[in-house]
């Protein structure tokens, strides 16, 4: 499996360095339009190798993927800590439950400890 993902990356390095190289040109980048630039009085404008805009493009939309799932995500792990939260109040339960009477057998509780040493 190691080495599967290694030939994988492999790959997609081959594929980035033939397209880096194929795209070695100088484009210029503005950061706003001509008109509003000239409007306003300031412009930046900037020359980069084409294969560095692609590229940055690429990042920047896998950075606003990454960040706008994690908050999308954001409910299912804020369940999940609610439930683990919910999970440990009940085991403590249990437990204090099972100090108190320990000579008194319940039938939930022998079922739930023969469930524990079973599995």
């Amino acid at each position: 499996m190691r080495y599967i993902r290694y030939a994988i990356l492999a790959v997609i390095a081959v594929c980035l360095v033939t397209v880096a190289l194929a795209n070695l040109e100088p484009v210029t980048i503005n950061l706003l339009p001509e008109p509003l630039s000239l409007m306003l009085g300031w412009g930046r404008s900037y020359t980069l190798p084409l294969f560095l805009v692609i590229l940055g493009g690429v990042i920047v939309g896998l950075l606003l993927g990454f960040v706008w799932e994690w908050i999308r995500e954001h409910k299912h792990r804020a369940e999940a800590a609610r439930e683990r939260r919910e999970h440990m109040r009940l085991e403590r339960e249990l437990s204090r439950v099972k100090r108190k009477a320990p000579g008194a057998s319940d039938d939930v509780l022998a079922l739930l400890e023969d469930d524990r040493k079973a599995g």
